[in-house]
């Protein structure tokens, strides 16, 4: 009876190395499954077989992995340093944001040239907009802390919230061309559920940052998520139209442009509104901080 045991513990809790290539193997043999491959064939029926004991070993070994990424976090000085250092996260952010911003763009003003169409350079020029806005809170966060010059951080702030209103102009040309093309964001439905769970996660997010970093009384701060939000808002937008053209049916040509006229108006007046928000208190404030530098 011993030998069952032993067995049933080393198929439960095999070598690290074998979990290492066992998790990859399967997600691959999954995808290809569901991508290009027969559901009902020999080869579906082995990832099938192999995911389902892939994710039962990574089950067995959750409690032990969750306490050793503890022990890790807490003996790493740098992943200490990252979690306690609120600036630093920011910095790595807004630097990571600004790249992808930038590499989006450029992409999107290729794109335009090589199939002519405005479509595209509106896409190009949202992008551009948000590596701009990224870049000035990027420079300031880089010159001093958030928080220490407050009046410069608003400045900033303010200019934000204008090219906020100048990137709803191209959302809504955006949006125009998605409704009246009657066309949307199109990508293979295993894409369209992966980019489901990261617009969920990253509105669950960016509302959270919202309020969170607003105790932190730092204008660069607020404006950073205030950008963050603005950027899921967007993502929902893509995610429907992504949704629609993968799950739809084709003579739902209708709903499609009801549905997507709806959101798309929905997430500009969102933008809009903020942007409305970041320009009036910010302006507010500015005066505030002139006015006591008059009277000191």
């Amino acid at each position: 009876m011993e030998w069952w045991k032993k067995l049933l513990y080393k198929l439960l809790f095999p070598h690290s190395a074998i979990v290492i290539v066992l998790v990859p193997v399967s997600a691959a043999l999954l995808i290809y499954t569901f991508a290009f491959g027969d559901q009902n064939s020999e080869v579906a029926y082995a990832s099938y077989g192999i995911s389902a004991y892939a994710l039962t070993v990574v089950c067995a070994r959750a409690p032990k992995m969750f306490y050793k990424a503890k022990a890790i976090k807490e003996e790493n000085r740098y992943i200490q340093r990252y979690i306690s250092d609120v600036h630093l996260r920011i910095k790595i952010s807004l630097y990571s944001s600004v790249v992808m911003n930038t590499f989006y763009a450029l992409m999107q003003i290729w794109s335009g040239f090589y199939f002519g169409s405005v479509w595209f350079h509106a896409l190009a020029g949202y992008y551009a907009l948000l590596a701009l806005m990224r870049y000035f809170l990027l420079k300031e966060t880089l010159k001093d802390k958030p928080g220490e010059k407050v009046f410069w951080e608003y400045l900033h702030y303010r200019l934000c919230g204008v090219l906020l209103l100048v990137m709803n102009i191209t959302l809504s040309v955006i949006v125009f061309f998605i409704v009246w093309e009657n066309r949307g964001f199109e990508y293979h439905f295993i894409h369209t559920i992966a980019m489901a769970a990261y617009t969920f996660a990253a509105m669950g997010m960016a509302v959270v940052n919202v309020i969170k970093y607003r105790r932190y009384e730092s204008p660069v701060l607020s404006a950073a998520k205030a950008i963050s939000l603005v950027s899921a808002l967007v993502s929902v937008l893509t995610l429907e139209t992504a949704m629609l053209s993968a799950f739809g049916e084709e003579n739902d040509g209708a709903f499609r442009q009801l549905m997507t006229g709806l959101t798309g108006a929905a997430v500009c007046m969102a933008v809009l509104a903020i942007a409305v928000y970041m320009i009036v208190n910010s302006t507010k404030e500015i005066r505030k901080l002139k006015g006591a530098k008059i009277d000191g």
